[in-house]
Order: C-alpha cells, then structure tokens, then sequence
C-alpha cells in the first residue's frame, strides 16, 4: 500500500532542493531497507519511528524494516498552469496520481535568488497554486457533467450520484472555495474520493526558511501557520539548505550540526511524519527474530484489512489476530512476558487497529 505526497511550488521557492535533500535521504537508506527503488522523479524514504528499533532491540531482530513514504517531485508550477501555460497539463496529471500536497512556500528574504512575483509573499503563492487548482477542477467538473447528461435521464443510479457530487464541488468551488470544504456522508464517500478532484486532495504547507530561521520560524511562516489552521491544513518549517547539508553527512555529524543549529531532528523527519498524519495513516508491527517491521494503514482499518496489507491471502482466510499494545509488549520485555502477564489480546473481524499494535495473525490456506 503506497502513499504518495506530491512536491508543489512556484520556481525558485526551494522546492528542488528539498526534493534533492530527500532523495539522496532515499539512496543513503537504499543499503539498509529493501524495496527502496528511486526513480529521477521519486523519492521512497523511511518514516522516522522509534518504537521500532525498541521492538528490533527487545525481540533480538536480525533485520528493522520500516514503514514507506513515496514524495513525487511534480512539474514547476507557474501562474495559467490550469490553462496548460508551462507544464501545467503534465503538473495537474502528476498532482492527480497523488495522495496528498507538500507545498513549498517561499519564507526567506534572498536577493540572489529571484521570485517569479518579485515579491516574498507565501501566502500569496499559496494562492496562485490553489487558484490553479480550482479552475482545473472546474474545467474537469464542467466537461464532466456534459458527458453524464445522457446517463443521468437514463436513470443510471451512479451516474445521477456522480453529477449530484459533482455539482457540489462545483457551487463550492465558484464560491472560490477548494472542493475539500465540501460535507459528504458517509454513502457517498466511496464515490466522492473517485471523482479525483485536485482541491479534494489535503494539503501540508512546507515553509522554506533561511538556516537562521530554521529553530524559531519567521514572520512569513508565521504568517503560513495562520492560513494552514483556519483552513484545517498541515503546516511544517524547514529549511531546504540545511536538509540539503545534512543529506551528505554521517548520522553522527549530521546530529551535532543539528544540535549546532538549535535544531532536536531533521526537518525531513517532521515532514515526512506530518505527510504520513495528514494522510490518517497509523502504523502497526509485526515483530519476530527474523524482522521487526512496520506497516501502514488507514486509521479505522479493521484486522483483516490490517492482515491484507501484508498479503492478501490472510486477509481472505483471517481467523484472528494476536495482538500487544506496544507500550505492553516493551514494560513485559516481549511477546512471552506480555503473554504470561494477560496483556496479549485475541481480537477477531470487528477490531479497529491501534496504532502502535503488535500483531500476529492467524489465518486458513
């Protein structure tokens, strides 16, 4: 199950080098963790979590595979995107085969490096990307509801509830709303998330300091933080020039240069979680003497959903599920402890997965 966070921004915002700083994060994980494949475009990085290396340590695993994050760095973005101007056409499609948006915003003074508005203004930016957005939702909605008109006098149930989404959307959006502010039961959820609308997608703003401001913020992310909770967005500070430092150092120096800069981890790390929260995603493990692993679901899976992650014979022949609430399996010393002391659980269909479960699934064929 892949997770995709696409990188947005307007040029010269440091969204490329974020991108870099993340990728070559990507290769240098590339020896410890399998399945780490980076394409020019695509960076798969681990999701920073230390309940996992605790497991690894008390179970004596050989190997600590952790849970994955994919970031697509999508096509430069530039004012008449939703109209094709630039890459628009080719930056709409990346940002629909996405999960959720990281969006760079300018949050440093540089007169070196030029804005494309000649002014810092992030929130203005945000703008810019948003409008964009909208109006290629709108285009999509329109040609949409064209193409549904025979279907829905026909009487087809699905087609009469796609147009009655659609429409939706798009009164939200002529009130120069996103379509993410529209409220849809629970019915029509399923259908909702098919009609791949832009402005459905959630958004993290990621504000790009200077190495001066990366411990404290600045007016300008200040400013972004403002904007991101009355809208109910994600908001992280970074700055892409010490992420790209750190990048190319050891473990080892890159945490005294960290600490050098006032800094308690990585900004990547905050990005890379806060992409994973803004998805609702949770983590549960699977823990043994081969591996201890993580994996990735939505919060609300039930146990054979959670067993399907791993292969999807287990989710069809789920019997039950064995299960350790973290903070159990580390204060008993492991599985036989937590055992001996009751705090294993037998969970059957109906249980809704923690985060942080350690699971061991029983299942037929």
């Amino acid at each position: 199950m892949g997770f995709k966070t696409g990188i947005v921004g307007l040029p010269n915002v440091g969204k490329s080098t974020l991108f870099n700083a993340l990728t070559r994060t990507a290769a240098a994980q590339a020896a410890n963790f399998p399945f780490c494949t980076i394409e020019p475009n695509v960076g798969e990085v681990a999701v920073p979590d230390a309940r996992l290396d605790k497991l690894a340590e008390i179970a004596g695993s050989k190997q600590t595979i952790p849970t994955r994050m994919t970031f697509v760095d999508i096509a430069g973005l530039v004012k008449g995107a939703s109209k094709g101007e630039g890459l628009g056409n080719q930056f709409l499609a990346n940002i629909r085969e996405c999960d959720a948006i990281a969006h760079v915003l300018r949050c440093f003074e540089d007169g070196d490096v030029t804005h494309v508005e000649g002014r810092v203004d992030p929130v203005a930016d945000a703008e810019v990307i948003e409008t964009e957005l909208m109006l290629a939702d709108m285009e999509s909605i329109e040609k949409r509801l064209a193409g549904l008109v025979r279907k829905v006098r026909g009487g087809d149930k699905e087609a009469v509830q796609q147009e009655r989404l659609l429409k939706a959307a798009l009164a939200a959006l002529e009130d120069g709303k996103p379509a993410r502010t529209v409220e849809v039961d629970e019915d029509d959820e399923k259908a909702w998330n098919g009609l791949q609308l832009l402005t459905t997608k959630p958004i993290l703003y990621v504000c790009n300091v200077s190495e001066d401001d990366a411990a404290t913020g600045n007016a300008h992310s200040r400013a972004v933080q403002d904007m991101a909770a009355r809208e109910g967005a994600g908001a992280v500070v970074i700055s892409a020039r010490i992420e790209e430092e750190i990048a190319q150092l050891e473990p080892d120096e890159a945490q005294m240069f960290l600490e050098e800069m006032g800094l308690h981890e990585a900004g990547l790390d905050r990005l890379i979680r806060a992409g994973y929260e803004l998805l609702g995603l949770i983590t549960y493990f699977t823990v043994g003497p081969k591996e201890a692993r993580a994996w990735t679901i939505r919060a609300g899976t039930l146990a054979p959903q959670a067993a399907g992650v791993i292969h999807g014979d287990f989710e069809k022949g789920f019997i039950r599920a064995e299960t350790i609430a973290y903070d159990d399996f580390v204060a008993c010393g492991g599985e036989t402890g937590a055992r001996d002391a009751g705090k294993m659980r037998i969970e059957g269909k109906t249980y809704v997965v923690r985060d942080g479960d350690v699971m061991h699934f029983l299942h037929s064929g």
